[in-house]
């Protein structure tokens, strides 16, 4: 099992961890971790690990493993590795983690923004996207919808999490925003990301800023047809180009 570190403090960059196994690939399983495996539409983390006497080993992603019960740093090719029970210092690539914290506060602030059925997404650090489910007849006018992002960003709502059981959730089903990819249940718990008091509340095991004002200023760049009612919704940091 390893503890999931970045769950309760994304803001963590350097920790110890105990390397508890070596895959066959060559991934790392430790006891701890502050990087994010990659999962649920958000990148892994990338960064490095220093051991021994003087070792440094880039880590260019993090992933679960097969029963989801451990996280694996992913090192680069052609590097030394640690062994078995070695102690290791986690140094996540920050200005990475924190553009993909920003964007994906962001992301759930667009689904408020855009009360739609959500059909899928990905997290970046330049831009992010989401695809909504509109009903027939329905648009998404990108400057209006832009200006009420930012509004929510300016306001500087508090982003917090919580536990729910599964029990809970399954009596809760509105809870969860995204059509086809559900919330891993089965560990008899899950955790909600709120913003506000009541401006959002939904399932998200990834990473978010502290308060809706760190993200910054957001622009929607571009909304593409992805099908007769699928509308694909993408994201950038900044003002729009035409305006900057």
């Amino acid at each position: 099992m390893t503890e999931a570190m970045y769950l309760d403090n994304p803001y963590l960059d350097l920790a110890e961890a105990t390397v508890t196994a070596v895959g066959t690939d060559g991934g790392l399983y430790v006891d701890r971790s502050i990087f994010y495996p990659q999962g649920g539409g958000q990148p892994g983390d990338s960064g490095s690990i220093e051991w021994g006497t003087g070792f440094r080993t880039n880590i260019k992603n993090a992933i679960y493993s097969s029963d989801r019960s451990s996280i694996l740093l992913v090192p680069e090719e052609n590097q030394d590795l640690p062994e078995f029970g070695q102690t290791i210092i986690q140094h996540v690539d920050w200005a990475r983690r924190h553009a993909l914290m920003r964007m994906h506060t962001a992301m759930h602030l667009l689904s408020v923004v855009l009360p739609y059925p959500v059909t899928g997404g990905q997290v970046g650090i330049e831009e992010g996207r989401l695809d909504f489910d509109l009903p027939e007849g329905e648009t998404v006018e990108k400057v209006s919808a832009t200006e009420a992002l930012n509004a929510l960003i300016r306001a500087d709502h508090a982003v917090t999490t919580e536990w729910i059981t599964d029990a809970e959730l399954a009596a809760n089903p509105t809870l969860v925003k995204t059509m086809k990819v559900k919330p891993p249940t089965g560990a008899g718990r899950v955790r909600l990301v709120r913003i506000g008091t009541d401006i959002d509340l939904q399932p998200c095991g990834g990473t978010h800023v502290k308060s809706t004002g760190e993200i910054g200023e957001m622009h929607i760049a571009k909304i593409e047809s992805k099908g007769r009612i699928n509308r694909r919704v993408r994201l950038r940091f900044g003002p729009p180009a035409e305006a900057a």
